[in-house]
Order: structure tokens, then C-alpha cells, then sequence
């Protein structure tokens, strides 16, 4: 059966239900459920926008345009979706025999939106589409530790792990976005024959879709309805100092010290984990950090902002227990201990999906940290990471079901946010180690986890970052040389560590990180002192050479802030990825589509990096219509062919659009 009605158009056929109803400009949101009432979460989709709907009975069904956007469901059923000029951009894969008119009927029982109850109530859910175009290209949804910018053909987890951020929006090269717009666990596959999502516990079918002319419009269309980061503060446009971990308060003062003695730009430093007594107490330890305010004070008087490591988890011997979990604040396990993660502690996050929950860790946080003059917030280990090992009870973890799992991190960020807009504060950042979809609106800067020291992860993270912009997230980040290991004092890791050092200089965030060996001895034996810092990770602390480099890139940063600035205005105006893909900026020039491997840093910086150990040059493609300048040389290039670029080791290729030199030259 199938109704008009003001605002939607509605299917219903046994049990199921269908709503296509206009979201925002030239796109259309689908849900479909089996309950007897569609729930009313609108998830990512907090705006719905002014919207230019048609609807209408035809032949075979029914029809519903809006803008650029058109969509058909027959009399039993099956939709598809084209743009203005007809082109057909998503069909649902139905085989079956309820219409035996259909060019595709078939007796193998495939249904598109399929529907297998679980035990409990909800159901696992499959939506499965066609692939249209064998030539397809698919990019965007979230983080993956892979190297590929293009995910067709790829099969992604729909779940948050460290290093792993689902973000479940796409654009396609056929012109349209895609929202899978359930925060539940599940799988998302870009066959070559099938694309498929799908939702391991839900309620509901949910997903939104836009058609464009270009990628920019597209994504400027998602950020319409899913939200926009706020505007970048000044402190986020310099660099960062940070590593695994300063010890105490006399350490971090000594190297901000030592940066300014040095005349180097720097924004802010971080204080990272176990810097609190235990977890669950959000303050710092008076054993190591005897006067927080005096610290606060000295860096302010430096020029330097202050950034603190939040963990959720709450450890069960710590001050707060027993008070949140009498008022129901802690996650829930299924049956057993209530443990949900054991490190240095035995801990169970906090409900962040709980407003009392969140409301209660703000007020200790703002009482320690924010009313010290701490603005800046390091929200780790928000994935939850025992996801990994815990999947059988993961729906009870996160105080719900399944149906919420990935929404975690986005309530996360929600703690501090609503905390901090309540004291009036504006330009909001939080970093985050992973996000969901809507996240950005929340002030999220996600950075891409702990991750290898590796010329093949460094590869891994300029997919990922570049995938997250388009996911919606313009604010991202990467830990400068990895993460894990690296020693200062080995020649080879100083060669990564410069190469994506001056990568690091054209992404959104310029953030130094990383947990460096030989780790330090044990200081102390109290509160987090056990918990081992690495060793240094200072920009002087891998020899001269590396040092001047390093300084070199860090001034160039500085002199880039108008120009970051600028870009950070339009992401938080429109919705604009900081770091673009060349086919964003050039959709008409077919090579850009190629491209994996280079990037554009806002509209006019062209940035190739040195990806493989060993590497002093490289082939850069140039797009075409524009006269680009070469950084390092000054000389000029006709657009629409491959150059070689010289990359020494204190040089990594970059091309600036010719009237636009003063970015950089």
C-alpha cells in the first residue's frame, strides 16, 4: 500500500513500513521498521533544512523529487533513486519473485531491507543495493588503517576501535552522499556486485541521501543537516608538543621552557594520561603536579595553552565509585564482574548517553581542570577499545544495545562540550580518538590513534585523514612518527620522523606524539608514577640535523596562519574538509579521480609527501587550468601533467596556484 502525505511518502506491506520524506536541499531520508511506531531518533540528521518536495502516484508506484534528487518505489516495494537528469544512482538488490514482472525477478529470496529478528526485541539488519557502475569510486566513511582512498571493493567494519573510526558517510563519483545514519554495530561492504550495510542490533532501516553536481556541494549538503565544527581557535592553527607522558609538573614546564628559549613557534603542550591519582578522579596528583595553578600561570605568560588527558573509565577503588554507580552513572555488563577494562586499574566507563552521567564528570572537571584556565581537552579512550575482545556482552558495556555502540565517542564529546558552552565558551576543541557521524559539531579533532612507526602506517593515515574530511570531519589529526616505538638516536626512524614531520606541517593539526623507546625507569611509586613514560620526543631530541628541519617547518607553519586560518573559517562556515582530495578541489579533470597519494591543504597548497624510506623525489600530478609554483624552487609548471619533484630530506614537494605564493614563498 502506498500514501501521499504532506511531507513524506509512505510504503506499508505486511509488518514493514516505509518513509521517504525531503531532508535538507536535494536529498531524501529512507526508513523503513518493522515496529509498530518508526522511532523518533534522528541521530547524525539534527537539521532538517527547508527542502522543494514533489510527490506524486505514477504507473508503477510512486515518486518523490526534491531539488536535484528524485526516487521511485513500486507498488510492492523496490526503490530507486536518480538525480535531475535521470541518471540512476542507488537500486535496492532485490531477487525475488513477489513482482514476476520485474526485469530481475528471481527465485533465490534475497530481500534489499532484510529484516531477522534477534533475541530481545530488535533485529540484524541488511540494506543491500546494486552496484550501478563497475567504474564506481566510493570514498570517505571515517578512519581505517588501510592505504586506499578509494573503498570500492572494500569491506569495513562499522564499529570504533584505537585507530578505527566509523564515520558511515560517503561521496560517490556517480554524484551522490550517503548517510547510514544507525549508530549501530555492524558491517558496511562495497562489492562489486552487491553493496551492502548493515546493522548487527537495530530497531530501524535509517539512511539519508544527497545528490550534487560536485563533491563540494555534496559535502556542503551533508554538513547542512549533520552540523559543522565550530570555528578553530588560534591556539589550533601552530603546533603542538606532546608525547607519552610527561611525569610531572617541573618536566612539562622545562620543555615549554626550553621552546621559548629556543625562539620556536609553539600553541600548546599536553599533559597525557595517569596524571590524576587514580582513574575515575579527574584532578591532577598532588604528589607530582603540587600547583596547577602556578603551571597554567606560567605557560599563559609563555603564550602557551594547556591541553589535559580525560579518560571515561573509573577505577573501583577510586573517590567517585561508589557514588556513580548508587545514581546509575557506570556502563553495565551483562553478568559477571563489572570490569571493562583492566589497565592499570579495574575500570568500567562512565554513561556518557546518560546527561546526569555527563553533567556529573563535567562538574569535576571544570572544578580541577577548566576553573585552573584549562580550555583545551584530550578525550581518550572513548571507543571503548574492549570491544575488541568483549563483543558478546559490548550491548550491555554501553548501558543500551547495540543500537547506540557507535554513538559513545559522540556523547563523549558531548560531556565537555555542553560543560564548556555553558561557561560561554565558543571556539570549542576537544581531541578525540574516535568519532561518529555529527561528532564534528561537538568540537571533535580526531587524531588517528596509536599507530605504528612506519613509512607503511604513515601511508595508512594519509587515506585515513583524507577519508575523514570527506566523512564530515574537517578537524584531524596524526601522531607526527607514530605512535609506537621509535628510537630517537636510530637513523632510520629519524628519516621517518622528518618526513612526516614536514607532512605534518600541511595537516589540519600540526601535533607532535608519539611513545618513543628505550622507555624511562619508574619515578615514583604512587597514583600513575607506574605507568612509564617514553622516551624524549622534543624537536630537539633527534640531533641537529633533524632539529633544523624541523624549525624550518615549524616557522613555515607560522607563517601559514592567515592562511589556516582562513581555511578553518570555511570548514566551520560550510563545512569544507581542511585536508581535500585533488578531485575535490578539480571533479572535472578525470585524473585527479586517480590520485591517492597527494592532497590539497585548503584551496591553493598542492602537498605530495614522502611516503617510502629512501625516497628523493617523486612524480606529482598538477591539475589542470591553473600555473602551479613549486615550493621548494620557485619555478612554474603548466597545469594538467606529471612532474618530477626533487625531495631531499629537508624538502617535501609542495605547489602553490600562481598568484597565491605568498602562502608560502
Amino acid at each position: 500500500m502506498l500514501d501521499i502525505q504532506k511531507d513524506k511518502l509512505i510504503f506499508h506491506y505486511d509488518a514493514e513500513e516505509v518513509w521517504i520524506e525531503p531532508w535538507g536541499a536535494n536529498a531524501l531520508r529512507i526508513r523503513s521498521t518493522k515496529e509498530h511506531k518508526m522511532p523518533e531518533e534522528n541521530h547524525a540528521l539534527y537539521e532538517r533544512g527547508m527542502a522543494d518536495c514533489e510527490i506524486a502516484y505514477t504507473r508503477q508506484g510512486a515518486e518523490i523529487s526534491n531539488g536535484k534528487i528524485r526516487a521511485e518505489i513500486t507498488k510492492l516495494g523496490k526503490i530507486m533513486i536518480y538525480n535531475r537528469e535521470g541518471r540512476l544512482l542507488l537500486e535496492e538488490y532485490c531477487r525475488n519473485r513477489r513482482d514476476v514482472l520485474d526485469r530481475k525477478c528471481s527465485a533465490i529470496e534475497v530481500e534489499a531491507r532484510e529484516f531477522k529478528p534477534i533475541p530481545g526485541g530488535d533485529y540484524h539488519l541488511t540494506m543491500r543495493f546494486e552496484s550501478v557502475d563497475k567504474d564506481e569510486k566510493i570514498y570517505g566513511m571515517g578512519q581505517y588503517q588501510q592505504p586506499y582512498l578509494d573503498l570500492k571493493g572494500a569491506d569495513l567494519e562499522l564499529a570504533h576501535r584505537n585507530s578505527q573510526a566509523s564515520v558511515p558517510f560517503a561521496i560517490s563519483s556517480l554524484g551522490y552522499g550517503f548517510l547510514w545514519n544507525n549508530p549501530g554495530v555492524g558491517r558496511a561492504v562495497f562489492g562489486k556486485n552487491i553493496m551492502s550495510f548493515e546493522a548487527y542490533s537495530t530497531k530501524a532501516l535509517d539512511y539519508w541521501v544527497v545528490a550534487g553536481d560536485t563533491p563540494a556541494e555534496i559535502e556542503e549538503a551533508y554538513a547542512a543537516v549533520a552540523g559543522k565544527v565550530p570555528m578553530m581557535p588560534e591556539y589550533g592553527l601552530g603546533f603542538w608538543q606532546c608525547k607519552l607522558r610527561y611525569q610531572t609538573q617541573e618536566e612539562l614546564l622545562e620543555v615549554a621552557r626550553e621552546y621559548k628559549r629556543r625562539n620556536l613557534p609553539i600553541d600548546l603542550i599536553v599533559i597525557d594520561f595517569f596524571h590524576w591519582p587514580k582513574q575515575g578522579e579527574w584532578k591532577f596528583d598532588p604528589v607530582y603536579w603540587p600547583n596547577p595553578d602556578a603551571m597554567v600561570k606560567e605557560l599563559k605568560e609563555m603564550g602557551i595553552a594547556l591541553m589535559v588527558s580525560v579518560w571515561p573509565t573509573v577505577d573501583k577503588t577510586c573517590e567517585n565509585y561508589e557514588e556513580m554507580l548508587e545514581k546509575g552513572y557506570l556502563i553495565r555488563t551483562d553478568r559477571g564482574v563489572r570490569v571493562g577494562l583492566d589497565f592499570q586499574g579495574a575500570t568500567i566507563h562512565f554513561d556518557a548517553t546518560n546527561p546526569s552521567a555527563r553533567e556529573f564528570v563535567w562538574s569535576k572537571a571544570k572544578q580541577n581542570y577548566y576553573d585552573k584556565g584549562i580550555k583545551v581537552f584530550w578525550l581518550d579512550e572513548a571507543e571503548p577499545e574492549y570491544t575488541a575482545y568483549d563483543f558478546d556482552n559490548y550491548r550491555y558495556h554501553m548501558g543500551s544495545n547495540l543500537q547506540i555502540g557507535n554513538r559513545y565517542p559522540v556523547d563523549y564529546a558531548k560531556t565537555f562540550y555542553e560543560g564548556m558552552k555553558k561557561e560561554g565558551q565558543e571556539n570549542i576543541v576537544n581531541l578525540l580518538r574516535c568519532a561518529w557521524a555529527g561528532s564534528q559539531r561537538y568540537g571533535a579533532l580526531v587524531w588517528s590513534g596509536d599507530i605504528a612507526s612506519s613509512f607503511e602506517s604513515m601511508r595508512n593515515q594519509l587515506a585515513a585523514g583524507l577519508n575523514m574530511g570527506i566523512a564530515g570531519i574537517p578537524w584531524w589529526t596524526t601522531d607526527i612518527g607514530g605512535f609506537h616505538g621509535g628510537n630517537p638516536d636510530d637513523p632510520k626512524f629519524r628519516e621517518l620522523f622528518v618526513r612526516w614531520f614536514e607532512w605534518g606541517t600541511f595537516c589540519p593539526v600540526m601535533r607532535l606524539h608519539g611513545d618513543r623507546e628505550p622507555r624511562q625507569p619508574q619515578y615514583g611509586t604512587t597514583g600513575g608514577a607506574s605507568c612509564c613514560s617514553g622516551a624524549a620526543n622534543e624537536v630537539w631530541s633527534y640531533g641537529e640535523e633533524v632539529y633544523e628541519i624541523c624549525k624550518k617547518y615549524m616557522e613555515l607553519r607560522e607563517q601559514m596562519r592567515p592562511y589556516t586560518r582562513k581555511v578553518m573559517e570555511e570548514a566551520h562556515r560550510k563545512g569544507t574538509p581542511v585536508m581535500r582530495t585533488l578531485f575535490y578541489m578539480y571533479p572535472e579533470d578525470p585524473v585527479c579521480w586517480e590520485i591517492e597519494d597527494a592532497y590539497f591543504y585548503g584551496p591553493d597548497v598542492l602537498v605530495a609527501p614522502i611516503l617510502y624510506a629512501g625516497q628523493l623525489s617523486r612524480t606529482v600530478y598538477l591539475p589542470k587550468g591553473e600555473i602551479w609554483v613549486e615550493y621548494a624552487t620557485g619555478k612554474e609548471y603548466e597545469g594538467g601533467q606529471q612532474v618530477k619533484a626533487h625531495a631531499p630530506l629537508e624538502n617535501i614537494p609542495v605547489f602553490i596556484k600562481k598568484g597565491e605564493t605568498k602562502i608560502l614563498l
